[in-house]
């Protein structure tokens, strides 16, 4: 078991090591000084379980996972934002973007003619993308309930669309 002194001692020795051996990694101060603080949260809520004499290379391998974890999230989140630029890049012509505005007022429209009900049931079914059983569990009616208010939505729409 790690008492609160030696904790202490340890974080006092090790932090700018580790702070600096992250930093070596990732090549950002502030983010070697989080993930660093990350790891130390993680020896102290663990030390229950340590010793004192094997804490040294347990801060290193936490260390490096944590780098890896980091640059993992750091990637997804890049990919994601080109995922992004890359559907603002589709550039509609002036007519093609007067359509949809036009298609997105009309749908709206006639979704504010349904009833509260029927709306809400649709809006679940398709936008939300749950199953008749989940809405009517959801809603405490029926799974027929669910469907005559999905069909007659659907009945709506295609009468003012088509």
């Amino acid at each position: 078991m790690l008492s609160k002194e030696e904790f202490k001692e340890v974080f006092e020795i090790n932090f700018d090591a580790i702070r600096d051996f992250v930093f070596c990694r990732c090549g950002d101060m502030e983010t070697a000084s989080d993930i660093t603080q990350d790891v130390f949260l993680m020896i102290w809520k663990k030390r229950e379980s340590l010793k004192s004499d094997c804490i040294k290379p347990l801060l290193y391998k936490m260390a490096i996972d944590s780098c890896i974890n980091n640059y993992k999230k750091e990637l997804c989140r890049k990919n994601y934002r080109q995922s992004l630029e890359e559907e603002d890049d589709c550039d509609l012509s002036p007519e093609e973007e007067m359509i949809v505005r036009e298609s997105v007022a009309a749908y709206t429209k006639v979704l504010e003619q349904m009833p509260k009900t029927q709306r809400k049931v649709y809006l679940m079914s398709r936008e939300k993308g749950m199953k008749y059983g989940e809405i009517a569990g959801r809603l405490h009616v029926s799974v027929k309930t669910v469907e005559k208010h999905v069909s007659a939505a659907l009945r709506l729409l295609r009468k003012n669309f088509l």
